[in-house]
């Protein structure tokens, strides 16, 4: 179960990593200019993008400050871009 819940974890980091770079990519902002905004390491930045860190809820609050989009918005793209049945208590059949 630990495992599983862990593979769930870092599916959901990896995809909102690849949602922060896009987002930060189409408003044409690099890393450094970014991470300097919110005060945030461009390696921990990086680290986010990448899917490796799993972050805060504030530290998700200032991202979505930096891009200049509600929070909402930014959790609302993610579960679109999530395949349907996925998640951390109900398993449907999905693949990722």
């Amino acid at each position: 179960m630990q495992d599983e819940l862990k593979k769930e974890r870092k599916y959901l980091s990896k995809s909102l990593g690849v949602l922060i770079k896009n987002l930060r990519e189409s408003k044409g902002k690099s890393i450094n200019l970014i991470s300097n905004d919110i005060e945030l390491s461009k390696s921990v930045w990086a680290d986010l993008e990448k899917g490796l860190n799993d972050p805060q809820f504030s530290t998700l609050w200032r991202i979505s400050e930096a891009l200049d989009l509600p929070l909402s918005e930014i959790i609302l793209t993610l579960e679109i871009e999530i395949p349907e049945g996925w998640g951390f208590l109900i398993k449907d059949s999905y693949s990722h």
